[in-house]
């Protein structure tokens, strides 16, 4: 299946288009779509088509959010935008969105899986394009906010669903309905990625403050230059005094972040909890994503993504 092929032209935007799946990334959507596939007793070549489709879908979100946040890395290496131009970059990840639909298409091929199916999974993933499109918009317009106004739990769990846990949601989704899934076998992997995409963007939160720069792959920091609304900004300032309040908004926002600012933003956010209130929550809905898949038989496949729901919280990067 060459989705890519090297002749294609033009060569500087299929390069484009190449450059952060080549890049590498945890593939956590497409073993997500497999898994669920072999989990239901599906055939996995049949489920490979499907798990480039998640992956390629994964990407183009990731090259259009770099230019959104003008970020300059990712995973280790310079975006996309930053090497071939805001507007290639663009055409990049509307290429990439347009083959991610060709490649689940492909699922039709394979005698095993019903025409019927492929619809079905094809429509899901339209659904959670939008509902990815529609976190972005409510991300976009949360940045900034909380110097003026707070922002609830719920808006941002709306937020992080949309933007981050969709994705994952559709790929369990996916792989069960190509894999010949029952309804309720399907929604049991549905709400098990629900659950671990949610858990996973509250990690990513966490790593986005604590974790060391060079396994993460970005710069540290970049949702409190970004002035993004996480969390843990959401419950440090509800339960900050005034000065640490003060010490947070010094930062927040701010472009240039010094290593003593931000240890120091840091120390009050694991003063009042934060860090550690947005792990307690992550916790509880991997708790939710394993209870999810219990009535699944049991197989190497569910073993697999019970210790994947460990990874999502335990991971480093």
């Amino acid at each position: 299946m060459s989705l890519f092929p090297e002749e294609a032209r033009p060569k500087e935007l299929y390069d484009a288009s190449r450059h952060l799946i080549k890049a590498g990334g945890k593939r956590l959507r497409p073993f997500l779509v497999i898994q669920s596939c072999i989990a239901v007793g599906g055939d996995v070549d049949a489920a490979i088509p499907a798990a480039a489709s998640v992956e390629l879908i994964h990407n183009f979100t990731l090259v259009h959010d770099d230019i959104m946040d003008r970020d300059e890395f990712r995973r280790g290496v310079p975006t996309v935008h930053t090497v071939w131009g805001v507007p290639t970059a663009i055409l990049a990840g509307d290429l990439l969105f347009s083959k991610a639909f060709e490649a689940i298409l492909k699922c039709a091929d394979n005698p095993s899986v019903p025409p019927a199916r492929v619809v079905e999974a094809g429509r899901r993933l339209a659904e959670a394009v939008s509902t990815i499109a529609e976190g972005q918009a409510l991300d976009m317009r949360m940045s900034g906010r909380l110097r003026e106004e707070m922002v609830s739990e719920e808006e941002y769990m709306e937020m992080i669903y949309k933007k981050t846990a969709a994705l994952f949601k559709v790929s369990c989704e996916v792989g069960a309905i190509i894999g010949g899934g029952s309804d309720w076998q399907v929604a049991a992997l549905s709400s098990y990625g629900e659950n671990i995409g949610i858990a996973f963007q509250m990690l990513d939160d966490i790593l986005g403050v604590t974790a060391d720069e060079k396994v993460l792959g970005k710069p540290v920091g970049s949702d409190l230059r970004e002035g993004k609304c996480t969390l843990i900004m959401i419950h440090a300032l509800k339960n900050a005094s005034s000065s640490q309040r003060e010490m947070i908004m010094k930062v927040y926002g701010k472009s240039e972040i010094s290593v003593d600012e931000l240890n120091a933003v840091v120390k009050v956010l694991e003063d009042l909890g934060s860090i550690s209130y947005v792990r307690e929550l992550a916790n509880r809905h991997v708790a939710l994503a394993k209870d999810s898949i219990s009535i699944l038989p049991e197989s190497d496949a569910k073993s697999l993504l019970m210790e994947l729901a460990d990874f999502v919280i335990s991971r480093k990067y």
